[in-house]
């Protein structure tokens, strides 16, 4: 067992040497790489003049040795050397596809900035240029520039004159021709359709867009707009190009006049042969079942007049359109009547339009009373009642009960007292209460007296025969009678009874 652990031991202590060997490697490239400073792209338009630049961040404790550009055109194939600089000698140029277009600068170059340019681009001129820096002791770094080359193309459209059919055909056609990079063309329109789109190769390695719009054309599809858009990374907005399609197809016929009450003795009618055709029609015909035409009958180009209705206009008329597309005829039949049709009066739908109107604004009006009322109603009951509701009213004899209560007519001040209360309607007031109260409280014999004869008992009035309580029963004689002085609350008093 002893001796399986030893011989496993060497094998993984190899083994990560390696791996530290390689991610050191690595890691040296990775930072090495960061330090060439280049443009990650640049663009260009055909015949202008396009700066690469390319320095050494750091050449601190490096050694550089030599500057190469590479051209790589595409990934499969091998760079080309276009320009290499060492430091002590003339910058060279080697045999490239830029060759007598490229140079340092500035001249003489720097070892540690070593940007070139480019004169009289070509769109054929696009791909990657590498710049690589031979150091030591790192070794060889390089960062590379994307140059893309921009071709504004040029744009067209146009609609494809068809026939009406059954069968998808191209009835549109829009192309970006000669653009770098390649183009996007959508459609906007209302017809049913869908659209293609393929490339195909331009001039000086651009690209070349064509979209044709196919759909199954119909006569109502004449004239509908449609519009193709172009977007391009040249154009600041898409350029859109509005059309119109065009469909031809065979003259549509209807004809027109008749209103169904053609009677014999009617003057001045006709008959109006309309058509709609694209091409647009050539020749327009009036034919008879007859062969010929009833001797009432004129025809002007596409109109049948009539100046008097009798029995021989009693008959079938054609109208026969042609175009270039084909020909349409189109027939109609008349039908005389021997008196003339009730006409409709012209105020009938005024005046049944005018009694709905009324109908409904009255159903408003008082739906609008109905709810105000409801809504009233419902206001006042949240609301507490601003008076307080009478008391029954009972009937009450008022000098009777004086009288019962005296044993006598002559006592005036009771007398007057009671005659001044029962000359007016019973009114609930609740301040009245309150004086009474204070009255009351005053003492006074004929303020007390009328309290209790004022109020309302509650049963019903007994008449003459009433007899009142013990306690209400006083033999007051006329002689004797003494008025109770008014006593305010808090003071004593003492009456002649209690004097022995």
């Amino acid at each position: 067992m002893a001796r399986h652990d030893s011989r496993i031991w060497p094998e993984c202590t190899k083994m990560i040497g390696l791996l530290c060997l390689v991610s050191s490697i690595l890691l040296q490239h990775g930072a090495s790489g960061q330090r060439v400073k280049v443009d990650q792209e640049v663009t260009s338009y055909p015949g202008q003049t396009v700066n690469l630049r390319c320095a050494f961040a750091d050449p601190t404790g490096v050694q550089l040795s030599m500057v190469t550009w590479m051209y790589v055109p595409e990934p499969t194939q091998d760079p080309v050397n276009i320009a290499v600089f060492l430091p002590g000698n003339e910058p060279s140029y080697p045999n490239s596809p830029v060759k007598g277009r490229v140079s340092f600068v500035p001249s003489p170059p720097k070892v540690d900035s070593p940007s070139i340019q480019i004169t009289d681009v070509r769109m054929t001129d696009e791909g990657k240029y590498a710049c690589e820096f031979a150091t030591y002791p790192g070794g060889n770094v390089r960062g590379t520039t994307q140059l893309v080359m921009l071709a504004k193309p040029e744009n067209s459209a146009s609609p494809v004159t068809v026939v009406a059919g059954t069968k998808p055909i191209t009835v549109a056609s829009c192309k970006s021709a000669n653009g770098q990079p390649a183009a996007e063309i959508s459609w906007v329109t209302t017809a049913n359709g869908n659209y293609t789109t393929k490339q195909q190769p331009g001039t000086d390695n651009t690209l070349t867009v064509i979209s044709e719009y196919i759909m199954v054309p119909t006569p109502n599809d004449n004239g509908k707009e449609i519009t193709c858009v172009v977007s391009h990374r040249t154009l600041v907005k898409p350029e859109s190009f509005k059309m119109n399609l065009a469909v031809q197809f065979a003259p549509q016929v209807t004809i027109e006049g008749y209103d169904n009450n053609w009677y014999i003795g009617r003057t001045n009618v006709a008959l109006t042969c309309k058509a709609n055709a694209n091409p647009p029609p050539t020749t327009i015909q009036w034919k008879s079942t007859t062969g010929e035409f009833p001797p009432a009958v004129q025809v002007s180009e596409n109109v049948l007049k009539v100046q008097n209705v009798d029995e021989s206009v009693n008959t079938t008329f054609f109208c026969e359109v042609n175009n270039q597309i084909g020909t349409t005829k189109e027939q109609f039949g008349i039908l005389v009547r021997e008196t003339r049709l009730p006409e409709r009066g012209p105020t009938t739908g005024i005046i049944i339009g005018a009694i709905i109107g009324v109908i409904i604004l009255i159903a408003i009006i008082g739906t609008v009373i109905a709810l105000y009322r409801k809504r009233k109603a419902k206001v006042l009951g949240d609301r507490p009642p601003k008076y307080k509701p009478p008391p029954p009213n009972k009937t009450f004899n008022s000098t009777n009960s004086a009288n019962m209560l005296l044993n006598s007519s002559n006592a005036p001040v009771v007398q007057n007292d009671f005659h001044s209360t029962q000359s007016q309607e019973p009114v609930t007031d609740l301040d009245a209460y309150q004086d009474e109260d204070d009255d009351y409280d005053n003492g006074g014999l004929n303020n007390r007296m009328h309290y209790v004869s004022g109020a309302p008992s509650g049963w019903d009035d007994p008449g003459n025969n009433e007899v009142l309580p013990p306690y209400l029963h006083v033999d007051v004689d006329r002689q004797d009678y003494h008025p109770v002085p008014n006593i305010s609350r808090g003071e004593s008093f003492v009456s002649s009874g209690m004097f022995v």
